[in-house]
């Protein structure tokens, strides 16, 4: 009697079917990804309906609710026909129709998403909105003022995959007007593309609204908090940031020293070192981060990676002394502030227990 073959032990089976599940899931993917931009042309042209009819029909204000009631009861196993959502519908079709074509909303409204996208405007960013979720589309138009901050957004959703909560923290802690604004030297330590992709990267200033920290808190603190929510910092630095570790040991001659937090970005394919200050930015931090930097080039950098990047971290800084202090540095450092949305009284926090000592009470009591 033949004994059954065991194809989950074979090799060839196994990645055969890994290959197969990867088919599947990249099938899934463009199905969901189609019938999402199937639903959003739909929305848009029901969107251009509403406004349509509301700009030449005499139907009054009660059109919505009364679409609403009739849609539902023909169609009562679709969503999407509630009042707000039909709203919703219309909000977002008005807010980026009247930027694409200069025209009354009358005459918009009679352009189907078909037409629009051979207009140029429509071509070149504005087609992205129906590539992500209704859902996440809901939350740009609602916390955004304009069609430019609006497709921020949109291509960044795109670019990172965020979820709907992670866009919403983007958009909640002004990632648009934050990114890409610190004081840098990039333009001429970094040839292009890199210089530009480099400055993408910073942030002015940075939001750390998850730490609770005394208002007298030290750099050491600051350090300890960051790394101890570690997940949430990496979001706040943004995509591509890889954290690798934080008092990190340098010697150079007789002396040892310590980089505050060493990280390597997957993109710019360079290590980043970032030094925190609680202090007002002075001219010598730079110098000191400079020093660093050609230390971890000349000690951790290979020949694959690109120079190694400083980013300084302050608790604010003067623009013009920034400017001053990086125009003669050749090593690639930005200089950004820090904000805390929360900070604890010295008397307060020092009463409170720390994790450790949290985890130590549960561990008692189990």
């Amino acid at each position: 009697m033949k004994m059954k073959y065991n194809l989950i032990r074979d090799k060839n089976y196994k990645a055969w079917l890994a290959e197969l599940k990867g088919k599947i899931l990249s099938a899934q993917l463009k199905a969901a990804v189609a019938v999402n931009t199937q639903l959003l042309e739909f929305y848009w042209e029901l969107g251009a309906d509403i406004a349509a009819k509301q700009a030449e029909a005499n139907w009054g204000t009660g059109l919505i609710e009364q679409l609403s009631k009739d849609l539902s009861s023909e169609f009562p196993d679709m969503k999407g026909f509630s009042r707000s959502n039909l709203m919703y519908i219309q909000q977002w079709y008005l807010f980026y129709a009247k930027s694409i074509v200069q025209q009354p909303v009358g005459q918009i409204a009679k352009q189907p998403i078909s037409l629009l996208q051979k207009n140029k405007f429509w071509q070149q960013p504005v087609a992205k909105i129906a590539q992500i979720p209704w859902g996440h589309n809901i939350a740009i138009i609602s916390g955004c003022k304009t069609v430019r901050e609006a497709l921020y957004y949109v291509q960044g959703t795109i670019t990172h995959n965020w979820s709907r909560s992670v866009l919403v923290h983007q958009i909640e802690n002004g990632l648009y007007n934050r990114e890409g604004r610190a004081s840098n030297n990039f333009s001429a330590a970094l040839p292009k593309p890199q210089s530009d992709l480099a400055k993408q990267t910073l942030k002015n200033p940075y939001i750390f609204d998850f730490l609770n920290l005394t208002r007298e808190h030290d750099e050491r603190e600051l350090e300890n908090a960051l790394v101890e929510h570690i997940t949430k910092f990496l979001l706040e630095l943004g995509a591509g940031f890889a954290y690798i570790g934080r008092q990190v040991p340098l010697q150079v001659g007789e002396s040892d020293f310590h980089i505050d937090l060493l990280f390597y970005h997957l993109k710019l394919r360079s290590y980043v070192v970032i030094e925190l200050k609680t202090t007002a930015f002075e001219p010598e931090f730079a110098g000191k981060l400079n020093f660093y930097l050609t230390a971890v080039d000349r000690q951790v950098r290979s020949e694959q990676d690109n120079s190694t990047i400083g980013i300084l971290i302050c608790k604010k800084k003067d623009e013009i002394v920034a400017e001053y202090a990086l125009s003669d540095i050749r090593k690639p450092i930005g200089v950004s502030e820090y904000k805390l949305t929360q900070s604890l009284p010295k008397s307060i926090k020092s009463n409170l227990p720390s994790i450790k000592e949290i985890e130590k009470e549960l561990r008692l009591k189990k």
